[in-house]
């Protein structure tokens, strides 16, 4: 019983520390591209992020050998190269809290291409929240107003879309019988960090300051929000359907908003701030129509 109980928690708990990991890193790369270029800092920590987990499969005595080539490229190139690298580039002129929200309509992309790929139709009810969530996109973007950050708002969402359709592969993958968390998480570093490389070398930054908070910044996110928190990420992906998993990861956006207004001094105007709320309540909203549809089944 105790053993069940553990099995049915260990999600739940996995999907609360990656809130944090994820959620507190907006604050942290916002403020390290004051000593960084953007297509820099994210190829560095991605690069090292897949050697992390590598050199993790061989000291446990797994295959480092790839599996699955074709589909770990497709996902490389969506969730790591396209998903992270748009983040990065938002971030430049975006606000950490914004882009974090912006982001953060991820899961309602997953619902979206889980229906034609995965066969979860959005039915009834659930409709309501998508609706809600658009609404509130648009109160964010505000697209009326053609303010200067609009670019950077557009990349975010462009970005929680690419994250979506990884999501979604993640999905088809674990219906493969060779199927390896830790190979896929790894080897999608490595083949989506080469396009970062390319953009890095071919895009022109400034020079890179090496201060303690770059430092200890790199380390944040190559061991704990590359390595460790991908591997959360598609531990839940494995354990949990893609609409609940994706509705789980609410906390993100939330600390990310907390913690960029209390770090960073950000503060929403009127329309964003209704474009937030509205998104978050989209996302508690499907949260308690999913949850109450798990208690019916059970």
């Amino acid at each position: 019983m105790n053993r069940l109980v553990s099995a049915r928690w260990r999600p739940l708990a996995a999907l609360i520390l990656l809130a944090v990991i994820w959620g507190y890193n907006w604050v942290v790369m916002k403020k390290s591209l004051q000593y960084m270029g953007p297509f820099d800092f994210n190829a560095l920590r991605m690069v090292l992020g897949g050697v992390i987990l590598l050199f993790f499969m061989r000291c446990q005595g797994m295959s480092v050998r790839p599996k699955a080539v074709p589909l770990t490229i497709l996902l490389g190139l969506t969730q790591t190269a396209a998903g992270t690298g748009l983040i990065l580039w938002a971030l430049v002129s975006g606000g950490a809290g914004k882009t974090s929200i912006l982001v953060y309509t991820m899961p309602f992309w997953i619902l979206i291409f889980a229906w034609p790929v995965l066969s979860e139709k959005i039915r009834g009810l659930n409709w309501i929240p998508v609706v809600t969530a658009f609404a509130g996109m648009v109160l964010l973007l505000e697209p009326w107003s053609l303010k200067s950050t609009l670019f950077s708002e557009i990349l975010a969402v462009i970005a929680g879309m690419f994250w979506a359709l990884g999501a979604i592969i993640i999905k088809v993958m674990q219906k493969r019988p060779d199927f390896d968390l830790v190979s896929v998480t790894a080897w999608q570093f490595v083949y989506g960090s080469i396009p970062l490389v390319m953009a890095a070398l071919l895009v022109p930054q400034s020079p890179v300051q090496w201060t303690p908070y770059l430092i200890m910044a790199l380390f944040y996110n190559t061991v704990l929000v590359c390595a460790f928190a991908f591997l959360l990420w598609t531990f839940i992906m494995k354990r949990l359907p893609a609409g609940v998993a994706g509705m789980g990861t609410l906390a993100v956006p939330v600390i990310g908003i907390t913690a960029s207004l209390i770090e960073l001094g950000e503060r929403p105007d009127t329309w964003e701030t209704l474009g937030m709320m509205l998104i978050l309540a989209a996302i508690s909203i499907l949260t308690a129509l999913r949850f109450r549809e798990n208690r019916r089944n059970a």
